[in-house]
């Protein structure tokens, strides 16, 4: 990798460490988003072995200070779940652009950064799709078996369909590896039979 790519990613790691929530793994605290990051990153290895440079940035910076900005900072409505997050993507693009630049990237290179973590051409771009298979399947490696609890079955369920229609084969292959039982098994079955 590059040294400005080094420099990068050792900012937005650090950035990360700041989250004030922590998850405890193998007995050792961590902050939350920086164990997100790293989960991120584990999927895009099995995701893409050859990802480009600004892919893994974007990856390893998609929810980037997002404690900063809380969900109930917005509606608790399906508008403002949306409003929320195409706020967070906006911001999040912007604040890593200029990480990029100041890491010694290129102004072009720092701008294509951006463009993925705001997932644009989503479904026409492969690193964008790419992107989102990732965050798909971190979602149900790592948060679908606390979501489940937290919400009714048809919600759920919808949700998984959902999520399942924003991944490519490549994404499919990889959940369907993901090891589930009890209930998330279950819920997860009935969403795919459709």
């Amino acid at each position: 990798m590059s040294e400005p790519y080094n420099n990068a990613f050792a900012a937005i790691d650090a950035a990360h460490a700041l989250d004030p929530k922590k998850i405890s793994l193998d007995g050792n605290e961590i902050p939350y988003e920086l164990h997100y990051a790293q989960k991120c990153s584990d999927y895009l290895s099995k995701r893409e072995t050859n990802a480009s440079e600004p892919l893994r940035l974007a990856i390893r910076a998609q929810h980037f200070r997002r404690w900063e900005v809380p969900r109930d900072s917005y509606p608790m409505t399906k508008v403002g779940y949306h409003a929320w997050r195409t706020y967070l993507k906006k911001r999040q693009a912007e604040q890593v652009e200029q990480i990029c630049k100041e890491s010694g990237y290129s102004d072009e290179v720092a701008a294509r950064v951006a463009a993925l973590i705001r997932k644009e051409d989503l479904k026409q771009d492969e690193e964008t799709q790419t992107l989102e298979d990732v965050a798909c399947l971190v979602f149900l490696d790592d948060q679908f078996a606390q979501f489940e609890k937290e919400h009714d079955e048809e919600k759920i369920v919808s949700i998984l369909r959902k999520t399942w229609g924003k991944m490519s084969d490549k994404g499919h292959e990889l959940a369907l590896q993901i090891p589930m039982s009890g209930r998330p098994q279950e819920l997860v079955q009935k969403a795919l039979a459709g």
